[in-house]
């Protein structure tokens, strides 16, 4: 299987899992919030929380989707790259909030490593036709 398979895969994949989710905690986030890896619920209105970190999970999914389906490889790249932050940024607030740690490194530093890894090898994957010259324009007659 060429690379070009794998990454795109790798990237449907993706999409896939972080449309899922993010549709979970919009849908469901009592039944979908225990998975995140905090120790304690939000109280009160705070439980809106949930939902606003589904929504930002769905609309980076779609940036992602929009991406791949248009064929815009070495964007689809740096912005795996770009959105592997904020799994990063979830795996930090567990931690920082006294979180699980097996679900802090497990889940949210796996995945965002692994969004890593997929968006350096489509970035490696283009690099040869990002870097090849533009054929000159014809002279005009």
């Amino acid at each position: 299987m060429s690379l070009k398979k794998i990454n795109t895969v790798l990237a449907a994949t993706f999409i896939l899992f972080i449309l899922w989710f993010g549709t979970e905690f919009i849908l469901s986030p009592e039944t979908t919030a225990p998975g995140f890896g905090l120790p304690s619920w939000p109280s009160g209105d705070g439980g809106g929380f949930l939902i606003v970190k589904g929504i930002r999970d769905v609309v980076m999914a779609l940036g992602l989707g929009v991406l791949l389906v248009t064929g815009h490889r070495r964007a689809l790249g740096w912005v795996l790259v770009v959105e592997a932050f904020a799994a990063y940024g979830d795996m930090a607030t567990v931690l920082a909030h006294d979180g699980s740690v097996a679900t802090a490194l497990g889940v949210h530093a796996l995945t965002a490593t692994l969004m890593v890894v997929n968006g350096l090898l489509i970035l490696r994957e283009t690099r040869k036709v990002a870097a090849a010259p533009a054929a000159p324009a014809p002279l005009p007659a």
